[in-house]
């Protein structure tokens, strides 16, 4: 089983929106078990207050330490599993398909999501193993950003998904973007499938759908392919993909 501890101000909206598709599924046959813990929880007064305005001025407020250390501490002290506490905000590394994989090696994910202008730095000095970041844009808090690391280590799993294939060939998984998927009917709207695809040639249908990995990914993400290792093959393959491109204009 694989647990995810999430420190979060909106519980229910954590544990709705985890209740679909293969994340709910996965929780329902308890393959991933979900604890959410609110900071709130944690406060000593009667409006239960976590924020407070910054020092040294500026707009909105900030997550102060201790309703959201407590948490932390009781998500820590929660389960005998060590688990590292991973902070996600806009200043993080952005996550990668090997980030998840390591994740997805685990037992155990204590996931801190962040509201406001941020949190306290004290606290992610002190209890914050890492720190990272979904992309370059900013949300408007945690919940959205842990939910996708949960859905993504989620995926990884054993017998989570019908067919453990599926998984190994999602985008990123080769550090390069999936090939195009087809389906019937062969033909619709004067669209056809490409024929290599209709043809039963497996050796064939590969060799079309690395090459068409390779080159959606120059296409798309060029970037990906600075730190791939290729084959010969997979770079005569990419080779044809980019001259076919330029010649069809």
């Amino acid at each position: 089983m694989m647990r995810f501890d999430v420190i979060t101000l909106f519980p229910e909206m954590v544990r709705d929106a985890a209740g679909y598709g293969v994340t709910g599924s996965a929780i329902q046959r308890g393959i991933v078990d979900l604890v959410v813990w609110n900071p709130r929880d944690y406060t000593q007064d009667r409006r239960h207050t976590v924020d407070d305005r910054p020092y040294g001025g500026g707009p909105g407020m900030v997550m102060k330490v201790e309703p959201v250390r407590d948490a932390i501490r009781a998500a820590r002290a929660g389960s005998p599993m060590p688990a590292r506490v991973v902070f996600l905000s806009p200043q993080g590394k952005r996550l990668t398909q090997d980030a998840m994989n390591r994740f997805a090696a685990s037992e155990r994910m204590i996931l801190l999501a962040g509201r406001y202008e941020g949190i306290d730095q004290r606290l992610v000095d002190s209890e914050v193993d890492e720190e990272w970041s979904v992309g370059d844009y900013v949300l408007s808090g945690g919940e959205l950003a842990a939910l996708i690391v949960i859905d993504a280590v989620t995926r990884l799993l054993p017998d989570v998904l019908g067919q453990a294939e599926s998984a190994r060939q999602d985008s990123h998984m080769h550090g390069l973007l999936d090939f195009p998927h087809y389906t019937r009917p062969a033909a619709i709207d004067g669209m056809t499938v490409p024929e290599v695809l209709l043809s039963g040639d497996h050796r064939a249908i590969q060799r079309w759908r690395t090459k068409q990995a390779l080159g959606k990914t120059w296409l798309r993400r060029p970037d990906l392919l600075n730190d791939a290792t290729l084959s010969a093959e997979e770079r005569k393959l990419l080779e044809e993909f980019i001259n076919q491109h330029v010649e069809g204009g």
